[in-house]
Order: structure tokens, then C-alpha cells, then sequence
């Protein structure tokens, strides 16, 4: 099987691409961050807070997280629920991002994610694929951006969906973002050895993409 790794920071557009590169070459898309999200969502929905001040295992003994595709669309359901329309907002961003430093919440999730890769070629994204989850994928990239240009996209994801967000909250929910993934003691977002880094910052989505299936094209054996 081939696995193609796409990590980055918030908002680099590493799920725009990669979704948009896995239906050109007909791989399944797996967007780890939903993961993730749905996890948060789980924890934010039992009263806790970024602080995490509970017991995480007790948690999640009674959580289920599993991925379904509905036509040729990646959904997360949590508990048996579709949370799909509910975790992209930048509450449930900094949930994710508090999780996802915790041990036990990463354990929790690696199997499935790896289990998808030996059972499918796919196109993952998220902050620890190439370094972690799929440390032999067969490319990895690092895609990047500035923080203001990744705050645009974001904003303008949001609104178009009919979201009220503000500009200055989701620029400086990723830089926290940024410091919080890049000094976590687990699984610091960095970029794998061997990936190729990919910077998006002067690229729309219609020359990112051509790019990145330049780069796949290039480094891939089909």
C-alpha cells in the first residue's frame, strides 16, 4: 500500500490538499485532525476546559471514535453520533490541541489511524504523521505557511459556512497553536526526516494542488 504523510500547522491547508490531491490519485483521505477534534469535543461536552483537570483513561473507556465515508466524504462520528458539522469551530480547535498532548488520548487513536494505512493507500494528514503514526510512509510532507496567511483561510473556511468568528481571535489561536504542538513533550510538531517542505504561503488552493501532485508524482511509484 502507499501512504503519503501531510503534517504542518493549523490552517496550512494540509486537509484542503490532501482531499483534494486523494480523490485525483483515488486514495482514501483520512483527516486525522477530526480525530482529534471529535476527542475534544467528547471532553468539552463532560464540563472540562484546555486544562484537562480529570481522569483522561476513565474518559475514554466510554468513548468510541470511528470513521465512516458517506460517498466519497470522511466523517467522524463520536459515540455512534456524526460530529462532522460541530468540531471545526476555534473552541473545539484548542480542545483538540490541549488532547492531543496527552499520552493516553495519542495511544488511544494510533491504531486506527495506522490500521486505515495497511489497509488502504491513503493521504493522511495532521502534526505527527511522517514523525509518528507513519514513520515509514512512503512520502512525506511538511506543509506550511505564515501564521497571518493561515489565519485568512481560516477565516474566510468559517465564515463562508456562516460561522461569526473574528479575525484577531483565529490568528492568535494559531500562533498559540503553533507554540502549543511545537513544544509539546509527546509527539512535537516538526518536520519528519526525509519529508520535503512545502511552503503554500503564495499559493492558491488550485496552485498548491498542483504542486503537491508534482512533488507525489515525482517522489511516488505508482
Amino acid at each position: 500500500m502507499i501512504s503519503i504523510a501531510l503534517d504542518g500547522p493549523a490552517g496550512a491547508g494540509k486537509s484542503t490538499l490532501a482531499k483534494a490531491a486523494a480523490k485525483k490519485l483515488g486514495f482514501i483521505y483520512v483527516d486525522t485532525g477530526a480525530l482529534y477534534r471529535a476527542v475534544g469535543l467528547k471532553f468539552k461536552r463532560q464540563g472540562y476546559n484546555t486544562d484537562l483537570d480529570c481522569d483522561i483513561d476513565s474518559i475514554l473507556k466510554d468513548t468510541s471514535v470511528d470513521i465512516r465515508f458517506i460517498g466519497e466524504e470522511q466523517h467522524v462520528f463520536l459515540d455512534g453520533e456524526d460530529v462532522n458539522s460541530l468540531i471545526r469551530t476555534p473552541e473545539i480547535s484548542m480542545m483538540a490541541s490541549a488532547v492531543s498532548a496527552k499520552p493516553p488520548v495519542r495511544s488511544f487513536l494510533l491504531e486506527l489511524q495506522r490500521k486505515l494505512a495497511r489497509e488502504h493507500n491513503v493521504i493522511m494528514d495532521g502534526r505527527d504523521i511522517g514523525t509518528v503514526v507513519l514513520p515509514d510512509a512512503t512520502l512525506k510532507v511538511f506543509v506550511t505557511a505564515t501564521p497571518e496567511t493561515r489565519a485568512n483561510r481560516r477565516y474566510k473556511e468559517l465564515t463562508d459556512k456562516g460561522i461569526d468568528v473574528n479575525y484577531d481571535d483565529i490568528l492568535a489561536d494559531i500562533k498559540t497553536r503553533d507554540y502549543n504542538d511545537s513544544n509539546r513533550a509527546i509527539a512535537p510538531l516538526k518536520v519528519a526526516e526525509g519529508g520535503i517542505v512545502f511552503d503554500t504561503d503564495n499559493l492558491d488552493l488550485s496552485g498548491a494542488l498542483s504542486a503537491l501532485m508534482e512533488i507525489i508524482e515525482k517522489e511516488v511509484k505508482m
